[in-house]
């Protein structure tokens, strides 16, 4: 990953992820302990999503980069 605004794109649509997955988790959990304290169904979608979001990190990172065919590579 030579391109710096590429990687400032990534990076941009990492801590979007990031904000929208923290904002959702916290509501998952609030909606839970309010509705059923005694079934903790918030990890579930907690845990799935936190792999994805695994996954962009390690993409943000060029961990995938192996994978393509990128021809700016020196």
């Amino acid at each position: 990953m030579a391109d710096p605004s590429l990687a400032q794109a990534r990076l941009r649509g990492l801590m979007i992820h990031l904000i929208a997955y923290f904002a959702i988790s916290a509501a998952a959990f609030v909606i839970n302990v309010t509705t059923d304290p005694e079934a903790a169904w918030f990890v579930l979608p907690v845990v799935g999503w936190g792999a994805v979001l695994a996954l962009h990190v390690a993409y943000v990172m060029g961990l995938f980069d192996v994978f393509f065919n990128n021809e700016r590579r020196e």
